[in-house]
């Protein structure tokens, strides 16, 4: 399988980038500058300038895009959007690391955990821009996606524990009455995702059991 990762030098990116060589795919790193990662294949370009021609003959394309500041904020929008555009027509998927604020608190599926008073204000902003990116990417054309949000505790550092509970869009915890997810794990489901294709056109989330 042939797979493109954007932003590939990221924490997010090189994980799955290297989960993905592991497996035996055929992986380009998508990066602005020097490729960090795994990856033999290489594209050196800003998400945004990216073309159709790029990424023509990909199975999938991930996007690992992340941003902080305000002023990169509404990012999480106009690059997807514009992945969702560019590859309109073809048979490429394309997988989005999501938020984990616009999860819902249950089946009515009317309450997201970032309108809750108890989710964390120093996050609302991130939360925010990935939750306005969802709508967005429900509203396009191009139904070719999957947007996976992680656990709320989304950790970088934790262990690598090759296991993972699969949920949908209602916030859940396991048995512990965890939600929490490592950067490796996460990466385990994506390319899950990506081989077996069976929630295109949703938004799924991911944690350990």
């Amino acid at each position: 399988m042939k797979i493109a990762v954007l932003a590939a030098n990221g924490k997010a990116g090189s994980l799955i980038v290297k989960e993905a060589v592991e497996r035996g795919f055929d992986v380009t790193a998508v990066v602005r500058g020097e490729n960090k990662t795994v990856a033999k294949n290489v594209i050196i370009k800003d998400l945004l300038d990216l073309t159709k021609e790029d990424l023509q003959g990909f199975d999938a394309v991930v996007s690992a895009f992340g941003a902080w500041t305000a002023e990169t904020l509404p990012l999480y929008t106009t690059t997807s959007i514009h992945l969702l555009d560019i590859l309109k027509g073809t048979n490429t998927r394309i997988l989005i690391i999501g938020g984990t604020g616009s999860l819902y608190l249950d089946e009515s599926l009317t309450t997201q955990l970032i309108d809750t008073p108890e989710f964390p204000e120093e996050y609302k902003p991130v939360a925010s821009a990935a939750q306005k990116a969802l709508a967005e990417i429900r509203k396009n054309e191009n139904k070719n996606w999957t947007y996976i949000s992680p656990a709320a505790d989304f950790d970088y550092e934790a262990e690598r524990k090759g296991r993972y509970l699969l949920a949908g869009e209602v916030f859940t915890t396991n048995e512990k009455g965890e939600s929490k997810i490592s950067y490796a794990d996460y990466a385990i489901a994506m390319l899950d995702e990506i081989e077996k294709g069976n929630n295109i056109g949703k938004r799924i989330s991911v944690l350990w059991k």
